[in-house]
Order: C-alpha cells, then sequence, then structure tokens
C-alpha cells in the first residue's frame, strides 16, 4: 500500500512539474513593462457629453469609434477614420493615421492636438460632427508645453522656457517676460500640496491665473551630463531641508482689459500657495495659504480686479503638519458654496463650505478616508466619492445627499473601483479589479444595480509560472492593523525553506497592498517569486489612506516606526516553517531604499542582503516641501535628524548591501548615496554599489530590464 501512496504522488508530482514547464516564465523584460501582453487589456470608454451614450473603438476595427446607448442592444459606427480625413482634407490640413485623442464639449463637438509638421506647429483643431468638419481653432510652437485648453474660448495657455504665452485664434500672446530664474506657468512648490500644473483659466476664459516661482536665491545643485566629450553641469535648483526656499506668486491676467496683476498674499514670501479656485463668478479667486511649517493653512478669498484680500473662508492647524489636498468644488450654479476635504477629525473627509456665513458642514463621517471626490449631481444635492470604508485595501464608490446625509454604497464586488459618471447621473461606468480580477468595465446605475458588462480581461497570467498570494495582517506596537502579502514560488513546497525577500517602500503617499490585480504586486515581485524567493510586503504606519494617527506617527523621526512594524514582519516570517530564517533581504526604491538600507543597518542579525535603489541616506540633503513636512528643519528637530540619518551609521554595516542610484536623479539627489559610500569607506565596510548614467529618479525604458536583472543576480549570488 505504501508503494502504491509513493507512486501516485510521485506521478502527481512529474504531472505537476510538467504541467509548470509547459507554461512560460517570466522575464526581466516583462518585470520592465516592456511587454504589454502581460498586463491585463482595458477599454477605453468615455461617455459622450451631454448624453447617457459611450463611445469606444471598435474592436474589430480600432479605425472606427463606436456609439452605444446605455439599453441599447447594438453599437452604431458614430466616427471613422476615412471621415476625419476627409474632414481634415476640405480644411486643408495633414491627414491622419488613427482617430485622434478628442476632448467633448458636448454632443456634436470635440477638440484635440495635432502636429503641422509643414509649418513646425502644434495646431489645436475643432471637430464637428454636425457639420461634418474640422477647423484649425489656433497653434502653438512646437516648443510649446503644459498646454491648457480654455472652454468656452478655446484659448490655449503655454510655456515655453520659463515664460508664458497664450495662442488665441492666429494671435500669439506673450504673458510673462521673466528674467533667468523666475518661471512662469508651471508647477511649483516640487509638486507637492497636490500641486499639478500652473495654469489655472477661469470659467469664461477670459482671465488666466498662473503661478510665478522666483527661484533666483534657491542653491543650485549641481547635475552632470556625461553624454558630450567633456562632461558639462547642468544644475537644478534644489532647496535643501532648512534652506533658502524659492518665492511663489499668483498673477492673474484680463484678457478683456489686457492687463495683468499679482495676488497680494502677503508676508512672510516663504509660505505654500496651493488649491487655486476660482469662484464661478469669474471675479474672486481661492488660494490655501499655507505656512512654512506646514502646521497652519488658511483658505483665503482675493479680488481679481485689483488683487486685494478680500476675506478667509477658514483656517486648519496640526500639531504634526496640515497637508491641503485641494482644490475647492464650487455646488452648481452656486458662488456661494463649496466642498473641500480635509482632515479634521482624523481622516479625509468632505466637508462643505459657505463664503458668505463661514458656515462649515461635514458630509461625510467615519474611521475611514475619502481618496478620491468625484464630483455633484447636476442639482448638487448629492456628491461622489470613493473611500476605504468597506476596507482600506478597498477602494468603492458612494454617492451621499448634502443636506440629510444619506449615503448609497454603489459599487459592490471587492475591489479597487475607478468610475466615470454620465451626464444626467443616472449610470456610471465602473473600471475595476480586485484579487479574482484583472480588469473589469461594467455600467452601473446609480442605485448600484448591474446594467450590462463593456469589458471582460482575461488574466494575462494564466500562462505563466505565477504562485500564489496570500494576504494577511499583523498588529503593530500600538496595536493597529498592519496589511501583509506573500508571494510564494510557483512550485512551492511547504517542506522546503525559502529565501524571503521583503520589498518595502513605507513612505508617505504609497499603499502597496489593496484589493486588486495581483494585489496590486505587478510583475517584478513575481519575477522574484518564479526565480525561487518568497516575496513579503507590509505596509507599516506612515504608508498612505489609514488616517491620521496610522500615518503622521513618523513625524519628526522618520524611518523609526516604519522599522519596528517591519521587525513585527520579519518575526512573523521566522516564524513560519518554510521561511529560511537565515535568509532574509530587503530591497526598496526611493523612501524604499531608505528602508531597506535602515532595515540592513539595525536589523544585521535578521537582514542578510539589501539591495535599496535611490535612497535617501540623510533627510538634511532632501527638499524643503517634503523633507520639513515629515522632519521639520534640521535646525528646529536637530535630534531627529541625527537619529534619523544612516550616513553617520555605516559603523554599523554588517554583511551585503548593494546600492544603486541613478546619477542624474532631481528627486533624492545622488549625494545621499556617494556621502555614505564614503563613511563606508572611513569606516572600513566594504559595500556594492553600481550606478544608471544619465537616468532620473529611477531607471525606465529598455534599462529597466538590466536593474531588474541585476537586483536578482545580487539576492541569487548572496542570500
Amino acid at each position: 500500500m505504501k508503494k502504491l501512496f509513493f507512486l501516485l504522488v510521485a506521478i502527481n508530482i512529474c504531472l505537476s512539474t510538467t504541467i509548470a514547464q509547459e507554461k512560460k516564465m517570466l522575464t526581466p523584460e516583462d518585470a520592465a513593462y516592456l511587454n504589454y501582453e502581460v498586463y491585463p487589456r482595458g477599454m477605453n470608454v468615455k461617455w459622450l457629453a451631454n448624453t447617457d451614450k459611450y463611445i469606444f473603438p471598435d474592436k474589430e476595427n480600432p479605425n472606427n469609434l463606436m456609439i452605444q446607448e446605455v439599453n441599447g442592444k447594438n453599437a452604431n459606427v458614430f466616427l471613422t477614420l476615412d471621415q476625419v480625413n476627409s474632414y481634415l482634407n476640405q480644411a486643408g490640413l495633414d491627414s491622419v493615421r488613427r482617430i485622434p485623442n478628442l476632448s467633448w464639449i458636448d454632443n456634436n463637438k470635440a477638440y484635440y492636438y495635432s502636429m503641422d509638421k509643414k509649418n513646425n506647429m502644434i495646431n489645436l483643431n475643432l471637430l464637428d460632427i454636425k457639420s461634418k468638419s474640422i477647423s484649425k481653432i489656433t497653434s502653438m510652437p512646437t516648443e510649446a508645453e503644459n498646454m491648457t485648453v480654455a472652454l468656452p474660448t478655446l484659448k490655449v495657455a503655454y510655456t515655453i522656457d520659463n515664460n508664458l504665452y497664450v495662442a488665441d485664434g492666429e494671435n500669439q500672446i506673450q504673458i510673462t517676460y521673466n528674467p533667468e530664474n523666475v518661471v512662469a506657468g508651471q508647477s511649483v512648490h516640487r509638486n507637492e500640496f497636490a500641486i499639478d500644473g500652473g495654469i489655472f483659466w477661469s470659467e469664461d476664459g477670459m482671465k488666466l491665473a498662473f503661478y510665478n516661482m522666483d527661484e533666483r536665491m534657491v542653491t543650485d545643485y549641481p547635475l552632470v551630463d556625461i553624454t558630450e566629450r567633456v562632461a558639462t553641469s547642468k544644475p537644478i535648483k534644489y532647496p535643501m531641508a532648512g534652506m533658502t526656499s524659492h518665492i511663489v506668486k499668483l498673477h492673474v491676467y484680463n484678457f478683456e482689459t489686457g492687463k495683468e496683476l499679482m495676488i497680494k498674499t502677503g508676508e512672510p514670501e516663504d509660505q505654500y500657495l496651493t488649491a487655486i479656485t476660482w469662484n464661478p463668478d469669474n471675479e474672486k479667486i481661492y488660494i490655501g495659504v499655507l505656512n512654512r511649517g506646514q502646521n497652519h493653512l488658511k483658505f483665503n478669498e482675493y479680488s481679481t480686479i485689483n488683487g486685494e484680500y478680500l476675506q478667509t473662508i477658514f483656517e486648519d492647524t496640526d500639531e504634526q503638519y496640515v497637508e491641503p489636498v485641494g482644490p475647492a468644488h464650487f455646488l452648481p450654479n452656486n458662488n456661494e458654496e463649496f466642498v473641500w476635504l480635509a482632515q479634521r477629525d482624523g481622516f479625509y473627509h468632505i466637508w462643505k463650505h459657505n463664503t458668505i456665513t463661514k458656515e462649515a458642514k461635514q458630509i461625510t463621517k467615519g474611521d475611514f478616508v475619502v481618496t478620491l471626490f468625484y464630483g455633484f449631481d447636476k442639482k448638487g444635492e448629492n456628491v461622489y466619492y470613493t473611500s476605504t470604508e468597506v476596507s482600506p485595501l478597498e477602494r468603492h464608490f458612494y454617492k451621499v445627499n448634502i443636506k440629510n446625509g444619506k449615503k448609497v454604497k454603489i459599487t459592490k464586488e471587492h475591489g479597487t473601483h475607478n468610475v466615470s459618471v454620465s451626464a444626467s447621473g443616472r449610470y456610471f461606468i465602473d473600471n475595476y479589479s480586485s484579487t479574482d480580477v484583472a480588469r473589469n468595465v461594467d455600467i452601473m446605475d446609480l442605485n448600484g444595480n448591474f446594467v450590462k458588462r463593456l469589458h471582460e480581461a482575461e488574466d494575462p497570467l494564466k500562462n505563466y509560472n505565477i504562485g500564489t498570494i496570500e494576504l494577511g495582517t499583523l498588529e503593530a506596537e500600538d496595536g493597529q492593523t498592519l496589511y501583509t502579502r506573500m508571494i510564494k514560488p510557483y512550485n512551492f513546497d511547504p517542506n522546503k525553506k525559502y529565501p524571503v525577500i521583503i520589498y518595502v517602500y513605507g513612505g508617505p503617499h504609497a499603499q502597496m497592498i489593496t484589493d486588486s490585480w495581483t494585489a496590486d504586486a505587478g510583475i517584478y515581485l513575481h519575477y522574484l517569486s518564479q526565480e525561487g524567493f518568497i516575496v513579503f510586503t507590509l505596509d507599516n504606519r506612515g504608508s498612505a489612506d489609514r488616517g491620521e494617527a496610522f500615518e503622521q506617527v513618523i513625524h519628526r523621526q522618520c524611518g523609526q516606526a516604519e522599522m519596528r512594524d517591519q521587525k513585527v514582519g520579519i518575526d512573523y516570517l521566522k516564524s513560519l516553517p518554510y521561511v529560511d530564517a537565515d535568509r532574509i533581504g530587503t530591497d526598496g526604491w526611493s523612501y524604499g531604499g531608505f528602508m531597506s538600507t535602515n532595515m540592513k543597518i539595525h536589523y544585521p542579525e535578521d537582514v542578510k542582503v539589501s539591495t535599496a535603489g535611490g535612497p535617501v541616506m540623510d533627510w538634511k540633503y532632501y527638499e524643503i516641501m517634503y523633507g520639513e513636512r515629515y522632519m521639520d528643519t534640521p535646525e528646529e528637530n536637530p535630534e531627529g535628524y541625527e537619529l534619523t540619518s544612516l550616513e553617520n551609521k555605516t559603523d554599523k554595516l554588517e554583511g551585503k548591501l548593494m546600492i544603486i542610484h541613478c546619477t542624474t536623479d532631481p528627486v533624492v539627489v545622488w549625494q545621499h548615496s556617494l556621502v555614505f559610500i564614503e563613511n563606508c569607506i572611513h569606516n572600513g565596510k566594504q559595500i556594492d554599489y553600481f550606478v544608471y548614467p544619465g537616468h532620473d529618479h529611477n531607471v525606465m525604458g529598455p534599462d529597466r530590464a538590466h536593474l531588474i536583472n541585476k537586483i536578482t543576480e545580487y539576492f541569487k549570488a548572496n542570500l
């Protein structure tokens, strides 16, 4: 009987091995985003403006754009490539090889950009379905960047180098004439505080607000360009923590008067201007004015007639920091009331404010985070948003009534949902994935009832040797839940012992584990698992979307609570019978590189091998906006900077550590790892080091496959 049992087991093992061998193996190129076939296919579907009809490319003929009613059985051809080229030919414009990326103004008209190679310009064209025509509205030089269209006027604001321009029909209007290192119309404050761009059109398209940033007082930081025979310096303005920052002002240009004014945001000039919001009356503008200490925000109203301060609508303060995630959103057809996302009760929630009475009303409440505001229904009675109410790992879509607080959870299936609401508000497109759904695109009604499925992606990894993903929880020292993800090799044998790579980020603004396809692990971590490693990740305190207490524990002491949480994960791993407790490694990039190095230095008895890419090694070398939010200045917090510095702890380094850095990194500048290496040399510590010339904060493109192979081979050789 025993012989028969072992024979069956042997046959089963052979069959399993044969099946595994028949499947494909992932490659570094797959993990480097160079093979789209290993990622779920989506569907490019949009609501046609002002309708409950949706448009999408024809699967059989991508040169056709299809249209369909929500409850219609069949789709019809809406626009073809031949039609587009016919309209272009009539207008004397160049033909195109594919239907352009159209931005719909209404159900008949859409605008798009095109290259005019003959005149070396970028055209803004208007497609009119009703009149069956395409016309050129205006054009910009090919050097134009940050192009932003105003509706309904179809003027285009853009930048060339450090100046701001506007294309208006045949006219090119230069708005600013800035000297070197004074920059107009671009993102400021290094894109912190939810800043995305520096151009803000009024609703009527007749006024243009824009950032004007003076960086002349900021220290030059040298980046080296080695592409020339004699390498040259390409300095950037990089204000390090505690040093002199740039000065930002908001200007407004009035097209009716042809005059420009500066909004009088007052002293001190060393402050942050964010959440730029126009009042629908086009005469007032709002600015979130945040002090450099980042613990006091004033949401101020200013006149765009004379630039004068009018009033403060509200103020937010916090012992640690205030992080605005604006702008404000005015209710439809309402110049007095807007909603704002704020973390006033420990979690980001939606608040309604009145500019006249100053009344503030909390719209959403609870121990969860509102992650995204989607807008209002037509009457402004309900707001739409996604939140973590079901679970910190999931994102679900809700509507809530502003007056009575009645809430409806609209998405049903577990996972991470991204939605788009139709013009009537009766339907929405739900684009989602989960741990068991690669990508689905559904239409639902606003009561959460399923209407139809538009797209269901196949699992692109079904023919690959992919290991199992296991989600779990552990407990932090303060009792808070820590979520974990473990990927086991595809040929996992519970009777064997496996080396473990802990993949870590651990910093603010990121959550590594979600209820989405592959639990957000991506292909890289599956590739490491395929190569024989258990890959483990833990979202420690300090990471995103868990509320104030969870996130702000890192204030003035980055890396400390995070490390202790990661140690909880290490101890858990060492308790598992299939983990080789003597072969645990860490890998991370940026804040993750900081964490990976931290863990190697502080837990040498637990961590045998580490790799760290683009790592922060001392926060005094990091930029002001992000660095001072979490660490304050070196003068205010000398003990914290000493505690969190890694360059002064190289004497504790044991075992194998490989540091990787990109030579032109403008985020975590090269100096971080170079100074760390210098201290290793002084302390007689051997270390492995590798650079990627000419890459910025990470390695992208074909060279990324080299990076992945480099890291993998390092763990194979040393772990």
